[in-house]
């Protein structure tokens, strides 16, 4: 970790911590994408950005999947307490270049996506998941980011 959370002035329910210093190389200012995302989703949230080797090992612990995912969520320990959004700079990368997709517009699509995830939205079946994915791509829209469901 760099050391350097930030918390942003303008919604105190949102604090970002840059776990990898590539994160700051790939994209360029991570913590106000990440920032302006969580905040169009209305998150109370800490959103860790890290590597596949940590996304990995916290996957393997809590979901028994010893393979690195691009975003994981944990709900928060109290009410009123943030959750936590990590994501894994490697998989997001690959992510969206296999897309066809700016790095950036992805990190807030998958922003916005963990924080609906700590507001209780799930996609595991049809009808919720279909609303999950609109409310994303509104959200994605004020944001001025492209609809991350619409096939380029």
């Amino acid at each position: 970790m760099d050391g350097r959370p930030s918390r942003s002035p303008a919604n105190a329910g949102v604090l970002i911590i840059v776990d990898d210093a590539a994160w700051r190389r790939v994209v360029r200012s991570p913590e106000g994408i990440a920032t302006r995302a969580a905040q169009a989703a209305g998150a109370n949230a800490t959103i860790v950005l890290s590597s596949d080797r940590v996304v990995r090992q916290l996957n393997g612990r809590h979901r028994g999947r010893e393979k690195p995912t691009n975003v994981l969520t944990f709900d928060a320990l109290a009410p009123g307490q943030p959750g936590e959004i990590v994501l894994a700079l490697g998989v997001v990368r690959r992510e969206a270049q296999a897309a066809g997709r700016r790095i950036s517009d992805h990190l807030a699509h998958l922003v916005i996506h963990g924080s609906l995830h700590l507001q209780g939205h799930d996609h595991h079946e049809a009808g919720p998941a279909r609303r999950m994915e609109q409310t994303e791509a509104r959200l994605m829209g004020r944001l001025r980011r492209p609809n991350p469901w619409k096939r380029t």
